[in-house]
């Protein structure tokens, strides 16, 4: 098969699909490499290295497009390549259709074949294409939640964890799932008081267990959300539900109930958000006030840490690059129930439950 890796060109996104190294397994299967040239270069990966492990270096996005037959990306396809984009082409990168409409309707149009990283799903429920960079964005919401705290920055002014003889910054997480234990870590390993809210007293219970001292947990519902952001100096959003939109957990009225300069990070902004403010931003410029609250909402946090979600994401993603390139597509779903799930639409047809709920009805 002939595999195309454009370089992504959505705003300050710096993640390339594969590596040397994942292109060095693929030419050993007997499959063709194509690398747009600089593609991994925001990475750290050259052409050179790319070219030394067997691939071709094609120069513009169009020739991946053109020649392709299995398109391999980190981000959705932005308005510039819809019309690249061939019937019967295969895509698979991170696509999260439940938040646009443009590009649902786009791919169905299109009629191509797309498969999801986000919804490829194993038997036990965990979503392996999305664990790695959701474990990178929980980290990274603590990180830059610290940072926005900062008075310049029109934050509290608040250290998370604090120095002797002062109060510990207070951090809420929304969710217990890869995302909000990653933020916990984070946060408790920097001294904060942290609350982790979730819907599921098994997780809660799980957590309680695993987690250090200076984590509570709670659980999530609108009294208990309610209360426990009024004294929050950062708020994460951490909420999942595989190929659907976020709840909306935190309403814009609720905002008059929180401090000026309370910090508000939504990892859930991708699929709509689960802060009813929150809009998707860029790294370009990540944050905007609303009724004295600080909101950052960048749609794609781990481009920031390129190096580190490059070789996190391929580490997850090969082996089923692998599959889809050795059998083709159909086989290879047939044959396994993980990757049949991550199937979203296929030519011209939406084939995921979340999607077709979300934009019914979409036509070709």
């Amino acid at each position: 098969m002939l595999i195309g890796v454009p370089a992504e060109i959505k705003n300050n996104e710096n993640r390339v699909a594969l590596t040397p190294a994942g292109v060095a397994e693929l030419t050993r299967h007997g499959h063709k490499v194509m690398i747009q040239s600089g593609a991994g270069s925001g990475s750290g990966f050259e052409d050179s290295e790319y070219i030394s492990t067997g691939a071709e270096i094609v120069g513009s996005i169009e020739d991946v497009y053109s020649r392709a037959e299995m398109v391999l990306k980190v981000k959705e396809p932005i308005e510039r390549e819809y019309s690249l984009v061939k019937e019967n082409q295969l895509l698979f990168t991170y696509f999260h259709f439940a938040s646009s409409f443009e590009l649902t309707n786009a791919m169905v149009n299109s009629k191509s074949v797309c498969i999801a990283y986000e919804t490829v799903e194993s038997k036990d429920g965990s979503l392996p294409l999305l664990v790695p960079m959701s474990e990178v964005a929980g980290r990274m919401a603590i990180q830059e939640g610290a940072k926005y705290l900062e008075r310049p920055l029109k934050g509290k002014g608040i250290l998370l964890g604090g120095v002797p003889g002062t109060p510990r910054g207070k951090v809420l997480i929304l969710g217990g799932g890869i995302v909000g234990t990653q933020a916990a870590k984070m946060a408790a390993g920097l001294g904060a008081d942290v609350t982790i809210m979730d819907i599921n007293l098994q997780r809660l219970r799980y957590l309680a267990d695993v987690m250090p001292a200076n984590v509570t947990t709670m659980m999530s519902n609108t009294h208990n959300i309610a209360q426990a952001i009024k004294d929050a100096d950062l708020i994460v959003g951490a909420v999942l539900i595989p190929g659907r939109k976020a709840p909306h957990l935190i309403r814009r009225e609720m905002l008059k109930s929180m401090r000026p300069g309370t910090v508000l990070v939504d990892v859930a902004v991708d699929q709509g958000g689960c802060i009813e403010t929150c809009k998707p931003t860029t790294h370009e410029d990540p944050t905007f006030i609303i009724d004295d609250i600080v909101h950052y909402c960048v749609a794609n946090m781990p481009g920031a840490v390129p190096y580190t979600s490059t070789l996190a994401l391929t580490n997850a993603t090969l082996p089923y690059v692998i599959q889809l390139a050795n059998k083709g597509w159909e086989r290879a779903c047939e044959e396994n129930e993980e990757l049949k799930k991550g199937l979203n639409i296929v030519k011209g047809e939406i084939v995921y439950s979340g999607v077709s709920e979300a934009f019914e009805p979409v036509s070709a």
